[in-house]
């Protein structure tokens, strides 16, 4: 009995030591009520003093994201599953706006747009947690964009090229190969130091299966990172996924490193902006869209820029993707694009179903940076390949009425057709920057003329080994210093000279 005495005297003695030690001090906690909640969607009253952006949780666990503020009430996106959620309802702040983890430790990995792992592997260890949606780098903070994004698609490095912090629409119909051509540009940087990030947004779970396996396959899967929110996502997370895309491409370049983002597709992200808007009763605008739909997407793309020494010396490269209807590239949503980013990418139905592909419009299509950001030793080569291409096109078209007698444009159309064939590209087979420079050289140079159309492709694909084997040094050099000498212009001629001879067919030997 004196032993148990004992022990309740001590218990009580840590109890007051305990109750006198403590800080007593009024709280609060501001909380609000839910008036309706439908797809996806909750109005929420009483929360006076929240912000626009924060995150609030639902009584039974759910977070939501704030992203209309009306007098009486906000505008909440659900960001887990809605089961549970009804009318009435206690609804709390947290304080804290919507923020996902970053780092290394995203590498190769799949995850929704709330960084959670979503590939079935182990929990992902982050550097920290950054906000989603951050301020663009200021101008003084940003740098000239000089550096090329080598796609290893010739029709773009040679005629549109990308620079390292620009930001290139692709746009086109559905199902042209817009996908392809983002594709075809992440696995060409198994050979860079860039960091991928790759944003599906509405999409197919069955498209974005058949994208993850092409990177995992042919490209530098230890460098990539795949942000999936689905068609059967909910909303809010269909529109926090492009945001969360760009802050985990922003960790790398805020270090200096060198990162691309491909957004697929805004247009998706457009309409699932719409449709909140539209159920949080904002007023729309032209084609039911909300005013404000510019405004989100101009300080998402802002985002992607080359930051200057000072600032590190990094740059975001965007490549968002846009889909036209039955070709209207004076659509809404594509002409915002188009005003946002430094350049697009048109692809053509109509070359599509002709079986070019990819099927680039060079006519409409244009990069603003342009030649400042191009190879040198491209540049030299293909400095007129888009007009002379150009010119064939048209050309070609008046073939179609009758024979041409001309001898000069007869070989200007026979040197056309070779550059087409050349420009032709098969997906996930992207091209060194010294194959292209040897396949545009070429062709100008008339090494292709005596192979005939059909022989051209088998000539792509055997190229680069062929350079390997037989032009080693030169290929090197071009590929590490981006410059062409006469030297290595002379092995080139001379392989290519080889290869023609190799796979052309036999002349037939006159009596």
């Amino acid at each position: 009995m004196a032993r148990q005495t004992a022990l309740l005297d001590g218990w009580l003695d840590e109890a007051r030591r305990r109750v006198g030690a403590a800080v007593l001090s009024a709280t609060t906690e501001e909380i609000g009520r839910v008036g309706s909640v439908g797809d996806g969607v909750a109005n929420v009253s009483g929360l006076r003093d929240v912000r626009l952006n924060e995150l609030v949780r639902f009584e039974q666990g759910q977070m939501g994201l704030v992203l209309t503020l009306d007098r009486n009430s906000v505008g909440c996106v659900l960001l887990d599953d809605a089961e549970g959620v009804e009318a009435d309802q206690v609804v709390r702040r947290t304080g804290d706006v919507a923020r996902v983890p970053v780092g290394e430790g995203l590498l190769g990995r799949i995850v929704d747009p709330l960084g959670r792992p979503i590939d079935g592997g182990a929990a992902i260890e982050a550097a920290g947690l950054e906000p989603v949606d951050r301020p663009a780098p200021p101008i003084v903070a940003r740098d000239f964009v000089s550096e090329p994004v080598q796609t290893g698609i010739l029709v773009l490095d040679s005629m549109f090229a990308i620079g390292r912090g620009q930001r290139e629409l692709i746009v086109g119909d559905r199902a042209i190969g817009k996908t392809a051509i983002a594709v075809d540009c992440i696995i060409n940087q198994r050979s860079s130091d860039m960091v991928c990030v790759y944003v599906a947004v509405g999409q197919k779970s069955s498209s974005v299966g058949r994208v993850i396996s092409a990177m995992r396959e042919h490209g530098a899967w230890q460098r990539c990172i795949v942000v999936v929110a689905p068609a059967a996502a909910a909303p809010g997370l269909r529109w926090l996924a492009p945001f969360t895309g760009v802050t985990m491409a922003e960790y790398f370049r805020d270090r200096g490193q060198h990162a691309l983002v491909v957004i697929d597709d805004l247009t998706q992200h457009a309409a699932t902006h719409r449709e909140i808007a539209l159920l949080t009763h904002q007023p729309p605008g032209r084609e039911a869209y909300p005013a404000d739909v510019f405004h989100v997407h101009a300080r998402l793309l802002e985002r992607a820029a080359k930051l200057c020494k000072a600032a590190g010396g990094g740059s975001l490269s965007a490549l968002p993707i846009a889909e036209l209807d039955a070709g209207n590239l004076s659509a809404y949503i594509p002409t915002n694009l188009i005003s946002i980013t430094d350049g697009q990418i048109v692809l053509s139905s109509r070359l599509f179903q002709e079986g070019h592909k990819p099927a680039v419009d060079i006519g409409v299509s244009v990069s603003r940076v342009g030649g400042k950001t191009q190879a040198p030793a491209l540049r030299d080569v293909a400095e007129a390949l888009r007009l002379d291409y150009a010119q064939f096109l048209e050309l070609e078209i008046f073939t179609r009425f009758g024979g041409l007698s001309d001898l000069r444009v007869k070989g200007q159309i026979e040197r056309g057709r070779r550059v087409r064939e050349i420009l032709a590209q098969p997906p996930c087979a992207p091209l060194g920057l010294a194959d292209e420079v040897a396949l545009v050289h070429g062709v100008h140079a008339g090494l292709f003329d005596r192979l005939p159309l059909g022989l051209l492709a088998r000539l792509r694909t055997e190229l680069p080994a062929w350079l390997d084997r037989r032009a080693a040094p030169a290929v090197a050099r071009i590929e590490s210093t981006g410059q062409l000498t006469a030297s290595d212009r002379m092995d080139l001629e001379r392989c290519l000279s080889g290869l023609v001879s190799a796979i052309a067919p036999p002349r037939e030997e006159t009596a």
